[in-house]
C-alpha cells in the first residue's frame, strides 16, 4: 500500500483559510477528541509527540524534535512530521509536512475564533509580533476580514518593518497602546512571559486573540484584560491547567472557572457582542492538528 506524502509547498498550494476554518468547525461537531502528549528529554534536546483520535475522522500523531544547538550548525532547530491514520482500519494514510500543519493549524485556529467573536465589519486588525506566526496571521486574517487594514507592531521595530515590506498593504504601528485602542481585532503572537497587552487600552466591541503563550510561565495579556472581557478558548483541555494565560489568573482568584464562557465544542455560544470585549485564547492541541491534517489530505486528493 502506497503512503501519501504531502510536502510543504505543494500541499499549501491547495489550501484556503476560510475553508480550513469551516473544517475546524465541522471537526468539533464530531465526538470529542481523545488527546495525549508525550515528552522525552536529552538536555538540551526534546522529542514531543502529540496524538489525537476523533471517531469518524481518524488518528494523528504529530512528532517534533527540538534541538536548540542546530542553528549553530546551520540546521533547523525544529523538525518533525505528522502521521495520519485511517479511522476504519488504522492504516497509515499520509505523512504530512510538520511545518505545513503547524502553520495552518495555528493561524486557522485563531481565525475561527475571530470569525465567531469579532465584529464582522472590522476595519483595522493589529498583529502583535513579527515572527513566522505573525506572517501567517496576516494571510489568515486578510482572508477572513478582506475589508480590514492590517497593522504590525513588534518590540524590535525593524522586524515589523521587514515583515511589512514583504507583504502587500501592511503598515507598521509605532505606538502599541494607541494601536491597540484603535484596532477592532488585536492578535498577539509573541514569546513573552510578561503581559504585553494592558486591559486599560481596550474598549467595548474589540476582539483580543491570544496565541503566543503556551507554557505555564507565559502571559500576553494582564489581569485587567481578562476581568474586562468575555473569555473563550479553543479547548478547555489544553488551556485551563496548562497555559499561564488562563492557569495563573485562575489559581490567583483573578477569574473563576465560570468566567470561561465556552470552547470550540460549544461554538453556538461564540458570538459578537458590540457592548463587550471578547478574548480568545488559542491553546492548540493534537485534535486541531488532526482536523487540519485531514483537511490538507482531502484537498490534496481532491
Amino acid at each position: 500500500m502506497s503512503i501519501t506524502h504531502i510536502p510543504f509547498a505543494e500541499g499549501e498550494a491547495n489550501l484556503d483559510w476560510l475553508e480550513l476554518a469551516g473544517a475546524l468547525a465541522d471537526g468539533h461537531d464530531l465526538p470529542k477528541a481523545e488527546i495525549g502528549d508525550t515528552f522525552l528529554y536529552r538536555d538540551p534536546d526534546t522529542l514531543l509527540s502529540r496524538a489525537a483520535w476523533i471517531d469518524g475522522l481518524g488518528m494523528a500523531v504529530k512528532t517534533a524534535t527540538i534541538f536548540p544547538r542546530n542553528p549553530d550548525r546551520g540546521a533547523p532547530m525544529i523538525n518533525g512530521s505528522v502521521c495520519l491514520y485511517d479511522d476504519a482500519d488504522g492504516a497509515l494514510s499520509a505523512l504530512v509536512d510538520f511545518h505545513l500543519v503547524t502553520k495552518w493549524k495555528t493561524a486557522g485556529d485563531s481565525l475561527l475564533g475571530a470569525l465567531r467573536l469579532a465584529n464582522p465589519d472590522s476595519r483595522e486588525i493589529l498583529i502583535v509580533g513579527a515572527g513566522t506566526v505573525g506572517g501567517s496571521l496576516c494571510a489568515a486574517f486578510r482572508a477572513g476580514f478582506p475589508q480590514a487594514k492590517l497593522r504590525l507592531w513588534n518590540r524590535t521595530r525593524s522586524k515589523a518593518e521587514e515583515l511589512a515590506a514583504s507583504l502587500h498593504d501592511v503598515d507598521v504601528a509605532p505606538d502599541l497602546p494607541e494601536a491597540v485602542n484603535r484596532a477592532d481585532i488585536i492578535v498577539t503572537a509573541t514569546m513573552s512571559t510578561d503581559p504585553v497587552i494592558s486591559g486599560e487600552w481596550l474598549r467595548p466591541g474589540q476582539h483580543l486573540n491570544l496565541i503566543g503563550a503556551y507554557r505555564p510561565d507565559m502571559r500576553e495579556a494582564d489581569d485587567q484584560a481578562l476581568t474586562r472581557a468575555r473569555i473563550f478558548v479553543d479547548s478547555f483541555d489544553t488551556t485551563v491547567d496548562h497555559i499561564g494565560e488562563i492557569k495563573t489568573p485562575l489559581a490567583e482568584g483573578v477569574i473563576q472557572r465560570s468566567d470561561l464562557v465556552a470552547d470550540f465544542y460549544d461554538l453556538g455560544s461564540f458570538s459578537y457582542d458590540p457592548a463587550a470585549i471578547s478574548l480568545f485564547k488559542n491553546g492548540g492541541g493534537a485534535h486541531l492538528d488532526l482536523m487540519t491534517s485531514r483537511y490538507i489530505l482531502d484537498k490534496w486528493r481532491g
